[in-house]
């Protein structure tokens, strides 16, 4: 396909004939134009003619180029008849594959080390590519396009400094050490490994989510033994819910999100953590959404997860993850002797130069979306063609409002619900001039149908729980306010 050069804050990608471009137009992007509703229907249906557009996707749902080469190389030099080939930085990530393709399908596999790429294949019947594909996607540890580029290129990860100075400004933005920072690939890498955490410190107990979750936030703890207890209200009665589970059964922690993905709900982190401490249960806390500029979460969480892929690098061409330790908890010492034990660092040295480039103006870019975000969510709350607004200005503000920092936002994330939705939301969304496709936290605003594509095979059971299938998530970029207001007003009048 060939990619044009565009300036996504004034020229959105929103046509019909932009299905499948790079969002943004560069080599490493992280999304990818589904400009109408029914190319997003298409795209979770596999229909063929919207698949074949695609020159990119989301890296965890859709593999990039380079990584597809690099399976192929594998696959070309190990694989046996009737087999497939993954391949995952570490042995590690490569035997917790293995080993959860085998508990979903029973399918026998094998690991080959790749020693002149530095990676490791793993090699399993054609059946089970599915459950593999699960495994890449639910838990993150995956081989960025960078390092596929490079392993394919025949180079070597370039060294340099940019993990101490990335590592040194991530500590300073969360009021915590710089040594208890700890890089990922992926953010959702980042929170199973926190997952992991917990059940080495509490061997064979089901975790607790609070507060509805991103998907892969959940089916972590549901993909994997021994289970999960969930709770997806964010409302008063949860902390009595959580209380009364906690006097019958012991847990290994709780998870939540906050704000939460996508009904931007705030948990009552301050009454639920005092909880939690009394009885002795660490809490991990996703702080992606809320952003160190907004949210201070250290009076609460024993440990945060950050996907760096979103706000701290707001490009959208570049993924990583970190899980920073509270060196004020209970819990540090035994966490710090999992991870000194475990936790291997598969940011690609590549991928972590450009997070740190991207960082330095991270406080700034987050001030200037929250301002922008705000404007069009007092605007959207008014309009009456707009049944609700999921906002935490609007959604439990009395949480959120608990840990915001002074001069905070709320945040650039929002999501919609029209009135007459489900023949309004298609319209409107099919109208919308801005960027259209998954992912957030990005510079340029972003919208797509969220539980269509989140949770398209289960959207029965997610509308039982209050999330609806025809909402509209729409994550705020730089570009002016007043813009993105009438951009909006012309979408709705449609």
């Amino acid at each position: 396909m060939n990619i044009e050069t565009r300036d996504l804050l004034r020229d959105p990608l929103w046509r019909e004939e932009d299905l499948g471009w790079p969002i943004p137009d560069a080599v490493h992007a992280t999304s990818m134009a589904l400009p109408l509703w029914r190319h997003v229907i298409g795209y979770e249906e596999k229909d063929p003619a919207v698949l074949n557009a695609l020159a990119c996707g989301y890296p965890r749902f859709v593999f990039h180029p380079f990584v597809r080469r690099l399976f192929d190389a594998c696959a070309q030099r190990y694989c046996r008849p009737g087999e497939t080939a993954f391949v995952f930085p570490s042995e590690a990530v490569a035997t917790r594959c293995l080993r959860f393709v085998r508990a979903k399908t029973g399918a026998e596999g094998r690991i080959e080390s790749c020693r002149d790429f530095g990676v490791f294949a793993v090699l399993i019947p054609e059946a089970a590519f599915d459950a593999a594909k699960r495994f890449w996607q639910h838990f993150g540890e995956i081989v960025s396009s960078r390092q596929a580029e490079a392993i394919l290129e025949g180079r070597a990860a370039r060294p340099s400094n940019a993990k101490a100075a990335l590592r040194a400004r991530l500590a300073e933005f969360a009021g915590l050490r710089r040594e208890d920072v700890y890089f990922y690939p992926s953010g959702i890498a980042a929170l199973a490994e926190a997952h992991r955490m917990l059940q080495a410190c509490a061997p064979g107990l089901k975790s607790v989510q609070v507060g509805f979750p991103y998907v892969d936030v959940l089916k972590i703890q549901t993909e994997t033994e021994p289970g999960v207890h969930f709770f997806p209200s964010a409302d008063a009665d949860h902390i009595g819910a959580v209380e009364a589970l906690l006097a019958r059964e012991r847990v290994s922690g709780v998870i939540c999100e906050f704000a939460g993905n996508p009904l931007l709900t705030s948990v009552d982190v301050i009454r639920l953590s005092e909880l939690l401490r009394r009885q002795g249960v660490p809490f991990i806390i996703d702080e992606t959404l809320g952003t160190f500029v907004n949210v201070d979460l250290r009076p609460c969480a024993d440990a945060l997860v950050t996907s760096l892929t979103k706000y701290v690098a707001g490009a959208g061409d570049v993924m990583g993850g970190s899980l920073i330790l509270n060196g004020a908890s209970p819990f540090h010492g035994a966490f710090e002797v999992f991870l000194r034990r475990e936790h291997e660092d598969l940011l690609w040295e590549e991928d972590a130069a450009v997070l740190e480039g991207y960082s330095r103006n991270f406080p700034d870019r987050v001030t200037a979306i929250n301002q922008g975000a705000e404007r069009l969510a007092d605007f959207l709350a008014a309009h009456p063609k707009v049944e609700r607004l999921y906002y935490p200005k609007y959604t439990t503000p009395r949480h959120y409002e608990q840990v915001h920092r002074p001069g905070g936002g709320f945040g650039g994330l929002m999501s919609i619900i029209l009135k007459n939705a489900p023949e309004a939301a298609p319209r409107f969304y099919d109208a919308l001039r801005v960027n259209k496709g998954p992912s957030l936290g990005t510079n340029f605003t972003l919208a797509c149908p969220y539980t269509l594509l989140a949770h398209y095979g289960e959207l029965e059971q997610v509308e039982a729980l209050g999330v609806s299938r025809n909402l509209v998530r729409v994550s705020v970029g730089l570009e002016p306010p007043e813009d993105l207001v009438t951009r909006f007003e012309e979408a709705l009048g449609r």
